[in-house]
């Protein structure tokens, strides 16, 4: 399907050797930006050269400057009245910060973006709509509604890009991606990004990507720098294990994930009457409670964001120490992207998950995922002893089936002589 290239060794190690437009330079400088991430160094010259792209790496980084610089660069060069590009995203809160991160680079030029997404009245985006921005961030629903009314105009996109591309599928967006698709000109450039990629998005990437350089930076194994646990615990018992894990010296800031919105309101709150300065962020708040909740976790008026899933994705706050999975994850896949909320940015972190002896089955898919066994901690008086057995039982069985030659194959060995014939009975 595609051509694939290296990640550059030292070809683009700095941002003055992708000569981009001095306005665009001075907002990368005053931003902070040093050195380009890989996926960055490797995206960014495909993408400027007018190529699809197919980007596959973790949340974390750095893909939304790996899409915007060459967008913004482009515009510089070639203004035209918008929008000239679409980014579409899976929640709220990424688009949102998607679009904060385009105007942090774009802010000494006149570029302009808008943010549409639902949960909010539409007038505010429909009137930002009408000023014919440049860029146009949202999420899939709203981006239909809004079209479907007259009020976005597609015509003109010369660049689509789909951001979390496997989280959009998970969230049922893929019909409304295909209408929205019928919609953009058929000459345009395309860019899609994914932590994962389950068949049906490489479906879809085989559909609307023209030979795209894929830029791969990983598997789907979780960064180098998080540090994983496995907790055993009785149900009845993870509020106390919670509070035993928060009273650590090392963790300053945590992110705790619930399988449920209402475990997620009720924790956050207990957690409140504890002492803690803790927030829930679930999916029945409005969209100004979440972004109360999310602005006072980033600037540290929270120690503790307490949320579902919706948080899993998107949400880049610096500095988190810890994730940790209060329930676990729904499936493995899930596991990469919520612990992708700690080690950002080549920053070290903690993942802890809970589990009871209902978790075995997911704890063997998660392993098998990402390559390698989460060590055990176990913590006298919480329980888990069924856990913690199966976890010995298994190894012990597997060392016997090791010391014995009947691994994965062994018994078809044990059925050849020295020679490696079959014996008289193999059959």
């Amino acid at each position: 399907m595609a051509s694939s290239i290296p990640i550059p060794s030292g070809g683009f190690d700095r941002f003055d050797l992708f000569d981009f437009h001095p306005q665009l330079a001075r907002g990368i400088r005053e931003a902070g930006f040093e050195a380009p991430r890989p996926i960055q160094s490797a995206a960014i010259p495909a993408a400027l050269d007018g190529r699809d792209v197919l980007g596959l790496a973790r949340t974390g980084t750095g893909k939304t400057a790996a899409f915007a610089l060459p967008i913004l660069d482009v515009l510089l060069d070639e203004p035209v009245r918008g929008p000239s590009a679409l980014v579409l995203a899976p929640t709220r809160e990424l688009a949102t910060q998607i679009d904060a991160e385009i105007r942090l680079l774009a802010r000494f030029t006149k570029i302009t973006t808008a943010t549409i997404f639902g949960g909010v009245s539409q007038h505010a985006q429909v009137a930002a709509l009408r000023r014919r921005p440049d860029v146009v961030v949202g999420c899939p629903g709203r981006v239909l509604d809004l079209l479907g009314q007259g009020h976005l105009k597609l015509d003109g996109v010369d660049v689509l890009v789909l951001d979390e591309a496997d989280h959009m599928f998970d969230m049922g967006f893929l019909p409304s991606i295909r209408r929205i698709l019928g919609a953009l000109p058929r000459e345009r450039q395309n860019l899609l990004f994914s932590a994962t990629m389950p068949r049906e998005i490489r479906r879809l990437a085989d559909e609307i990507l023209v030979d795209p350089v894929v830029v791969e930076l990983a598997d789907s194994a979780p960064s180098e720098t998080i540090e994983h646990a496995l907790y055993p615990v009785a149900e009845g018992r993870k509020r106390d294990l919670l509070e035993n894990v928060l009273a650590d010296d090392g963790c300053q800031s945590a992110i705790v994930f619930t399988r449920t919105k209402h475990r997620a309101r009720r924790l956050a709150q207990q957690l409140c009457d504890a002492g803690h300065r803790a927030v829930g962020l679930q999916g029945n708040m409005s969209q100004p409670q979440r972004d109360r909740a999310m602005r006072g976790f980033r600037e540290r008026r929270f120690d503790i964001l307490v949320a579902t899933d919706i948080a899993a994705r998107g949400i880049d706050v610096s500095g988190v120490s810890h994730v940790i999975n209060f329930d676990v994850p729904t499936t493995p896949e899930a596991y990469t992207h919520r612990i992708g909320r700690t080690g950002r940015s080549e920053r070290e972190g903690k993942a802890l998950t809970f589990v009871t002896s209902d978790d075995r089955a997911w704890v063997r898919a998660t392993e098998r995922m990402i390559g390698k066994e989460i060590p055990l901690v176990r913590l006298d008086g919480f329980g888990g002893d069924a856990f913690a057995s199966d976890r010995r039982e298994a190894a012990e069985t597997a060392g016997r089936r090791r010391a014995n030659g009947r691994g994965r194959g062994g018994a078809r060995r044990e059925q050849r002589d020295g020679t490696g014939a079959r014996t008289d009975g193999a059959r």
